[in-house]
C-alpha cells in the first residue's frame, strides 16, 4: 500500500509568522549620531547583540569582516548580527576610526545619548543601536541571519513598511521634542523586525535553510509550531504525523531531512532551550521544569538538559 501524504484540511498556520511573534528584542543602547566628513567610527564587539545603523541624512560606509562593504543612503537600514565588531567612515582616507563607547557623548538617559564627532564637511546622521534577543526562537533565528542585513525603503517587499518606518523616524530625529527618546527607540526596534522578516521574505537561498526553510515547509512547519505551542505535550512521532496527516514513515523522513535532526531530538532540544531560558530568568525551579515536560523525574530531566546545553540546571540556576 503507498502512502500519500494529504494536505491537512483546516485553515494553514503561519508557523514563520510563529517564530517572529516569539522573538523577545531588549535595546541595551541607542545613539543618535550627527556626524561630519571626514569621520570614521569603530563599533567593538557587544556578545550576542546585533547592532543596527538606520540613516536618516547623508550616506556612509559600513564594513564587517568577511562581507562587502555597503554604501548607505538616507533611507537605509543595515543591521549586523553575531554581536560582531565592525566600522562605519563617511568615505576611503576616512582617517583613525574612534570606538564609538569612548567617544565623548551627551547622554539624554542610561540608554540614549547623542554623539557629535568629524572633521566639520559634509553632516550625515544616524540613529544607532545594540539590541539584545532573548528566547530559544530569537537565538536560533539570530544565528541563521548573514553578517549584514541591508535593507532600504525602496526594496520589495518592504518598501511599503520599512519606507514609512524610516520616513517617521528620520522626521524624529530631526526635531527632538518631548518624548522624542522613546518614540526613536520604538521605532528602531520595529525597524530591526521589519528588516528581519524582509530578508526572510528575500530570494536569499540561506533564509530558505534549515530551520527556517523547514518552518516555511506546509506541513512539517505546521508539526514545529505545535510543538512551539505546546511543548510540555507528551509528544511522539506518531503524534506529531497525526497533527499534519502524513504517515509516521513519510513525516520521519521529510522531518529529518529539512531539519537535520529526528523530530523528537528537536523536541527535546526545544524544550531544553525554553528550560534554559526561564532558569536564567529565575522564574522557575528544576522540579517546576520536570512536570512541565513531562519527565517523571528531576534527575531524568536534569540529564536531558545537560546533554543538550551541556551543563546541569542546579548550576544555571546557581549562576544567574
Amino acid at each position: 500500500m503507498t502512502n500519500v501524504e494529504v494536505e491537512p484540511p483546516w485553515v494553514s498556520v503561519d508557523p514563520v509568522g510563529e517564530a517572529l511573534h516569539l522573538l523577545r528584542m531588549t535595546g541595551v543602547f541607542y545613539c543618535r549620531t550627527e556626524v561630519s566628513a571626514p569621520w570614521a567610527l569603530e563599533m567593538p564587539p557587544f556578545g550576542d547583540c546585533l547592532s543596527f545603523h538606520v540613516v536618516t541624512s547623508g550616506s556612509c560606509c559600513l564594513s564587517v569582516a568577511d562581507a562587502p562593504p555597503q554604501y548607505l543612503r538616507a533611507g537605509d537600514l543595515a543591521l549586523v548580527p553575531h554581536g560582531r565588531g565592525h566600522l562605519l567612515e563617511s568615505g576611503p582616507q576616512a582617517g583613525q576610526a574612534g570606538r564609538v563607547d569612548l567617544l565623548p557623548q551627551e547622554h539624554l538617559s542610561a540608554h540614549y545619548s547623542i554623539l557629535r564627532h568629524g572633521g566639520g564637511g559634509e553632516k550625515s546622521t544616524l540613529v544607532c543601536g545594540v539590541v539584545s534577543f532573548e528566547g530559544p526562537a530569537a537565538r536560533q533565528l539570530v544565528r541563521l541571519l548573514p553578517p549584514i542585513i541591508h535593507a532600504t525603503g525602496a526594496d520589495r517587499p518592504a518598501s511599503a513598511w520599512i519606507g514609512g518606518t524610516l520616513a517617521l523616524l528620520a522626521s524624529e530625529v530631526s526635531d527632538l521634542r518631548p518624548g522624542g527618546e522613546a518614540v526613536t527607540t520604538r521605532l528602531a526596534d520595529i525597524l530591526v523586525i521589519q528588516a528581519i522578516r524582509s530578508w526572510i521574505e528575500s530570494d536569499d537561498p540561506q533564509a530558505r535553510a534549515g530551520w527556517l526553510g523547514a518552518l516555511s515547509d506546509p506541513l512539517i512547519g505546521r508539526a514545529i509550531a505545535a510543538v512551539h505551542r505546546e511543548p510540555g505535550r507528551n509528544w511522539t512521532v506518531a503524534s506529531l504525523a497525526h497533527e499534519v496527516a502524513m504517515s509516521r514513515s513519510a513525516f520521519a523522513s521529510r522531518f529529518t531531512r529539512l531539519m537535520g535532526e529526528p523530530a523528537l531530538q528537536y523536541v527535546t532540544r526545544w524544550r531544553m532551550h525554553l528550560a534554559l531560558d526561564r532558569l536564567e530568568q529565575g522564574r522557575t525551579t528544576v522540579r517546576e521544569l520536570a512536570n512541565q515536560f513531562g519527565y517523571g523525574s528531576e534527575a531524568a530531566f536534569s540529564r536531558a538538559f545537560k546533554r543538550m546545553v551541556g551543563v546541569a540546571p542546579g548550576s544555571v540556576r546557581a549562576g544567574r
